[in-house]
């Protein structure tokens, strides 16, 4: 499946206020992460997307992270229901543009008490799947699996253990190749797929991200750079550290269809 658009979101001066790591090491840099953000964006551009623009939401400090408050498929959108309370509003602050895009026979809702975030669902050519984790409940799962199945999409659930999101360690690129790392290296679900695997080192980089036969890599990973340029990939490196600081990845950052 090739991708012709894609939305990002600006992110607000509030967005270093998401940090909450060790207080020995610096919280996001706000103009490093909007060069950092300029950059991506122009990686989605030269890949061959239309890319929409949202601006910044100053009181939702995570809303940078756009793919988690909608899931697009290639039959209709779902609004998703973050887990976390105060990335929850962000599903709301999406619901316009989603608008704009679809008409309401082709949005799908996930309802309370089910929770879910975009991060945790991967797209496999006509197949999906979706992780159970602590972001995304069972009710969410069950929710979106019936969604999809309504609109005739296949999706299997993926629980998870130890990572934020089922995109956290596990992406796929195309031909049958998928990324995985720590936990997913010997799920049985992914036995399928010809595994490209990530050093522990490197983990962050199990979130590249293939948009249109190029892969967009995480800069500072180069075992996982060469990996994709062995493969034949176009590459394009994108610097990313300011939102990596808040567990972001490469996919966090766009919503691609």
């Amino acid at each position: 499946m090739f991708f012709k658009k894609a939305i990002v979101r600006r992110p607000p001066k509030s967005f270093p206020l998401a940090y909450q790591g060790a207080p020995d090491h610096a919280a996001p840099d706000y103009d490093l992460a909007i060069q950092q953000h300029d950059a991506y964006i122009a990686a989605l551009k030269e890949c061959g997307c239309e890319v929409t623009v949202l601006p910044p939401v100053e009181n939702l400090i995570k809303s940078v992270f756009v793919e988690d408050p909608v899931v697009i498929t290639p039959k209709g959108a779902i609004i998703t229901n973050p887990g976390l309370t105060i990335r929850n509003p962000e599903k709301d602050a999406m619901l316009p543009t989603i608008k704009e895009l679809f008409d309401d026979d082709h949005i799908a809702y996930i309802e309370l008490p089910g929770t879910l975030e975009g991060g945790d669902v991967m797209m496999v050519e006509d197949h999906f799947y979706v992780g159970k984790s602590n972001r995304t409940s069972q009710m969410g799962v069950d929710q979106f699996i019936k969604i999809l199945a309504g609109w005739g999409i296949k999706c299997e659930e993926v629980p998870l253990t130890t990572v934020l999101h089922l995109k956290t360690g596990a992406n796929y690129l195309d031909n049958n190749r998928m990324i995985v790392s720590g936990e997913f290296i010997d799920k049985p679900i992914f036995d399928s797929y010809d595994k490209i695997i990530v050093p522990d080192e490197e983990m962050n980089a199990a979130n590249c991200l293939w948009v249109n036969e190029t892969i967009i890599v995480p800069k500072g990973y180069p075992t996982m750079l060469e990996a994709m340029q062995n493969l034949g990939y176009k590459t394009i490196v994108v610097d990313i550290s300011e939102y990596e600081k808040l567990n972001g990845g490469l996919s966090c950052l766009s919503v691609r269809f």
